[in-house]
């Protein structure tokens, strides 16, 4: 059932998955401001951002936008210990009155490799590399705060966030792009609109404590997404490297070893939502008409 949307929001960690529902949010005339590192290197694009880092007081302009805030959501990235901004701003979360919900945008890395088969909502979470063991403690601290709050809480796992700015185009045109194959790999894309879209309706649905998969409907080998961008583009594939190359970096070859699709009808169902980008072909022609891989 839709509820009524949150007044004040806060993002912590406003980076591009922030921002881009920071602009939703305003569009839908809520108020939403968020955290970054440091405001200064921040783009003047309107929003207003609030210092969180490590050794750096929280003061008191952070501290009142938390009490104002109905709704948090954190995109800041977990190290070994769970969740940095939780731990950071604990006194002021704790304290803030207004709270009636909190979510935390996690990672499908959480689950092991499938070979090809299919995740949903009701998988076991039974990755052990310390990629998702660190996103699994933050999951549970922040459920675990939202139940000691006795407020409602969403975890979204997400697969591959791209939107315009940050895609195959882009990567071909700055001459970045890695053709990595791996035969027999797929795996699902979310555009961030789409993300942020996602992110909104759970705020209108909230209740409990929920997990969301939200993600496309394609898919795909990511050489397929490369190729299709270079076909829209006009720009030249880079020579292929096979995925376990010694060329390749570990990290890259940690993301390429873990071979699943993302099945989110759960999600779509609990939230009545549809990916507007439903395919990588549907993101990339956008983001190819707004601007990016052209030089």
């Amino acid at each position: 059932m839709q509820m009524a949307a949150p007044a004040h929001v806060l993002v912590l960690g406003m980076g591009y998955s922030g921002r881009h529902l920071a602009a939703l949010l305003q569009a839908q005339g809520i108020a939403c401001s968020g955290t970054v590192r440091d405001p200064v290197t921040a783009p003047d694009d309107g929003l207003t951002r609030y210092r969180l880092a490590e050794g750096v007081p929280v003061d008191e302009e952070l501290r009142a936008a938390i009490r104002r805030a109905d709704a948090i959501v954190c995109s800041v990235p977990p190290e070994d210990a769970g969740d940095p901004a939780l731990r950071l701003l604990a006194d002021a979360l704790h304290g803030s009155p207004a709270l009636r919900w909190v979510g935390y945008l996690s990672s499908t890395a959480v689950y092991a490799d499938r070979d090809g088969g299919w995740v949903d909502e009701q998988a076991r979470a039974d990755a052990d590399g310390d990629t998702a063991l660190r996103r699994l403690r933050a999951e549970q601290q922040w459920r675990a705060f939202a139940q000691a709050r006795g407020i409602a809480s969403a975890v979204f796992r997400l697969p591959a966030l791209y939107g315009r700015g940050r895609n195959a185009l882009v990567q071909l045109a700055q001459g970045k792009a890695r053709h990595v194959v791996r035969p027999g790999l797929v795996f699902n894309r979310l555009h961030v609109e789409d993300l942020a879209a996602a992110v909104l309706a759970a705020m209108q649905r909230a209740q409990g404590h929920a997990l969301y998969l939200p993600a496309d409907d394609a898919p795909a080998p990511p050489q397929d997404v490369l190729a299709h961008a270079a076909l829209l583009s006009g720009l030249p594939l880079p020579a292929a490297q096979a995925w376990d190359d010694p060329a390749v970096p570990a990290s890259l070859r940690r993301f390429y070893a873990s071979n699943k699709r993302i099945d989110s009808r759960g999600t779509r169902a609990a939230l009545q939502w549809q990916p507007r980008f439903a395919t990588y072909r549907d993101g990339l022609a956008d983001a190819w008409e707004n601007g990016d891989g052209h030089r």
